[in-house]
C-alpha cells in the first residue's frame, strides 16, 4: 500500500487521539499487513498487545472511551458520579489523587484498558443489576459530552440517570451524606425521565434511597412522583449501620439525617 493511501486509511479510521485494536482495524478493512506497515514506519505505536495509537499525541482518558464506545459490542457509557462531574454537577465531588472515571456496560471492560492512562482508574459498573432493560433501550437518557473537537463526542448518561447509577455506590463507594450534598444541585431533574427510570430500575436500594433523598429536599419535580407507584420492594434496607429507620421507606439511614430538613 503507498505511504499516502496508508495515511489516508489511518486519518479514517484512527485519527489523532483515538486508539483501536487490531480486531477493529481489521473488521474495518485495514490489512494486518497494512497494520504492520504502519508500524514499522513508526505511524502508529502499540499501547498494549493489538492496541494502537498513532505516534506522537498522547491518549487521553477521554479519548480512550471515545474509542472504546466506538469499538464496544455493546453500549457503553459514562456515568454516576463521572457523569455528574462533567455535566458540572459533581460541585461536591472531592479531590482524588488518581482520578476515578465510572464506566457503566453490560459487559466487563477489557483488560488492556487499565494499562493506557497512568493516574486513571477506569472502574467498570455492571449494569444487570441496576437496569431491566439493556443500555441501548436506556440511550435516549444519555447526551453527548464533547471533550474536545477533534474527538467524537462521549455518550454520558443524563443528569437523572447518573444519580441513580451514583446511588448504587451507596454506602459503599459513595457515603449517604455525599449523596445528599449531590442532591443539592439537582433542581431541574426531569420527572418524566425519572419517572421511565425508576420503573425500569430493578434495584430496590437504588429507589427507597432516591425517595428518601428526594423527600428531604422537596424539589418541585419530587412531588410528581410517588413512591407507591414503583416497585419498591417489601422489607428492610440497611444502608447505614447503627442508623434510624426511616418508616415510610424502610431504610436505615445515618442519625444526623434522620427527620432533619
Amino acid at each position: 500500500m503507498p505511504r499516502s493511501q496508508l495515511k489516508l486509511q489511518l486519518d479514517e479510521l484512527l485519527p489523532y487521539g483515538m486508539i483501536a485494536t487490531k480486531k477493529w482495524l481489521s473488521f474495518q478493512g485495514m490489512s494486518l499487513h497494512a497494520i504492520d506497515n504502519a508500524l514499522k514506519s513508526k505511524k502508529l505505536d502499540a499501547l498494549a498487545v493489538g492496541v494502537y495509537a498513532r505516534t506522537g499525541m498522547p491518549v487521553t482518558w477521554q479519548g480512550a472511551v471515545s474509542s472504546l464506545q466506538r469499538m464496544s459490542e455493546y453500549p457503553l457509557h459514562v456515568g454516576g458520579l463521572t457523569a455528574l462531574e462533567l455535566l458540572g454537577l459533581g460541585h461536591y465531588l472531592s479531590s482524588e489523587a488518581v482520578k476515578t472515571v465510572h464506566l457503566y456496560s453490560e459487559e466487563k471492560l477489557p483488560t488492556w484498558l487499565s494499562k493506557l492512562n497512568p493516574g486513571i482508574r477506569y472502574e467498570w459498573h455492571g449494569t444487570k443489576r441496576l437496569w431491566s432493560t439493556t443500555l441501548a433501550v436506556l440511550d435516549k437518557y444519555s447526551v453527548e459530552y464533547s471533550s474536545r473537537e477533534d474527538l467524537p463526542p462521549l455518550l454520558v448518561s443524563c443528569p437523572e440517570k447518573a444519580y441513580l447509577e451514583m446511588l448504587m455506590g451507596v454506602p459503599d463507594s459513595v457515603s449517604v451524606d455525599h449523596a445528599d450534598e449531590l442532591m443539592q444541585g439537582m433542581t431541574s431533574f426531569s420527572p418524566k425521565k425519572l419517572d421511565a427510570l425508576l420503573k425500569c430500575c430493578r434495584n430496590v436500594k437504588v429507589k427507597r434511597l432516591f425517595f428518601w433523598l428526594a423527600q428531604r429536599h422537596s424539589y418541585a419535580w419530587s412531588k410528581k412522583l410517588k413512591g407507591e407507584n414503583y416497585d419498591l420492594g417489601k422489607g428492610k434496607r440497611e444502608i447505614s449501620k447503627g442508623g434510624k429507620l426511616d418508616k415510610r421507606y424502610l431504610i436505615t439511614v445515618p442519625e444526623h439525617l434522620h427527620g432533619s430538613k
